[in-house]
């Protein structure tokens, strides 16, 4: 009997600790805000500096954009569950090294980022979007058969002269608008066979080498527009205009604005387009300024059950739909575009912005300082166990 109430006691010291345990392990930081089991965690536009301390082991999406974040060297790499990682709009000048493999979506915008190395995404596996638009990026390298698993990745709004070679090849959307590209080296593009959307809108091209996209089997939309394009030069400029009207893939901005769309898909289902070009957050300029003439500070979404977008979700192409059971890890990411048609002309390239009115919803999940949460339901079914087992014993 004594030894059977020894294993009682055991047994009751057991659950306790493993309510205790709950207490300890479903912490949210009192300056973030926190949903899903404390795994989905908002700490944007909190002015921070340094990472916030008290987050979880196993957290699945952290948003730390539009804060004051200059280095993170090494912080977040023992975050083995990390799934979605917003950067976005801090003062980072190079990518944070050693994140996590797990991480399919990493968004780091607006910052100082320069380049790119190839030791800063050699090992994402895993990784499927990759944003670091808005930076001042002049070069990137890729290792060959590396980011197997990357679909998307926005490189606009930088610095670059040369369409970067070696890209991914399952790459299925490209975006290098508004940079100072030239040339593209022949041959560079030969790999990309799954690219479907190609944006080259917004740079500074005046011709290009006859059969460049030849090899592209799957473009679906491609923008040329907003280019300087050498039309006097015929003998090279035909070649690329006989290639627009030829492809079956859509042309927005048709070079020497011969037609704002060519291709032969166009042809034959005129006026069903929706789909035009990618655009900043549309409370932000290219700089990260918002059109109210405002700091950015306050103005990223606040993270609410899995379902809450990033500082960039509001982009057209990266436009997210998600079906997420929050106990599941798997995030379907669509690439469309919200942009009209109706708001292009034959003269630019570059779709006009919703209304800067059009700010982005704040859900009631602030932690208002509270910082310790346990779920109820474990918690009473935890309690009413101890009581019994403790009403057997004596």
């Amino acid at each position: 009997m004594p030894a059977c109430s020894a294993s009682l006691v055991c047994l009751l010291l057991l659950l306790l600790c493993g309510l205790l345990g709950g207490l300890v392990l479903c912490i949210c930081p009192s300056v973030c805000s926190c949903s899903g089991g404390h795994r989905v965690v908002d700490c944007s536009s909190r002015g921070l500096t340094k990472l916030p301390p008290g987050l979880q082991h196993n957290i699945r999406f952290l948003n730390l954009s539009f804060n004051s974040l200059q280095d993170l060297d090494g912080q977040l790499s023992h975050y083995a569950h990390l799934r979605t990682l917003d950067l976005s709009y801090n003062r980072l000048e190079s990518l944070p090294p050693a994140l996590p493999r797990s991480l399919w979506d990493i968004r780091a915008a607006g910052n100082h980022l320069r380049t790119l190395d190839k030791n800063d995404t050699a090992y994402h596996w895993n990784l499927k979007v990759l944003d670091l638009s808005d930076n001042e990026l002049e070069r990137v390298v890729f290792i060959n058969n590396t980011l197997l698993s990357l679909h998307a990745l926005n490189l606009s709004h930088n610095r670059f002269w040369t369409v970067p070679t070696n890209m991914p090849h399952n790459l299925e959307s490209i975006d290098l608008s508004h940079n100072y590209l030239a040339q593209i080296i022949p041959g560079s593009l030969d790999r990309l066979q799954r690219l479907a959307q190609f944006y080259l809108h917004a740079n500074r091209f005046s011709w290009l080498s006859e059969g460049i996209f030849d090899k592209l089997i799957g473009l679906e939309m491609i923008t040329l527009g907003d280019n300087p394009w050498a039309c006097e030069e015929e003998e090279n400029i035909t070649r690329l205009l006989r290639w627009a009207e030829q492809t079956h893939a859509t042309v927005l901005g048709c070079p020497c604005y011969t037609r704002p769309i060519c291709g032969k898909t166009h042809l034959a289902t005129t006026g069903k387009h929706s789909a035009l070009f990618t655009e900043p957050p549309l409370w932000v300029n290219s700089r990260g300024e918002r059109h109210d003439g405002q700091s950015p500070a306050r103005t990223a979404e606040v993270t609410s059950s899995y379902q809450a977008k990033s500082a960039l979700f509001e982009t057209g192409i990266y436009q997210d739909k998600r079906d997420v059971n929050e106990s599941e890890d798997h995030i379907l990411f669509v690439w469309t575009s919200s942009t009209s048609f109706n708001s292009f002309s034959t003269h630019t390239s570059t779709a006009q912005p919703q209304s800067a009115s059009k700010k982005p919803k704040v859900a009631n999940s602030r932690n208002k300082g509270h910082g310790l949460h346990v779920d109820t339901k474990q918690t009473v079914t935890l309690t009413i166990v101890a009581l019994m087992i403790t009403f057997t014993i004596f």
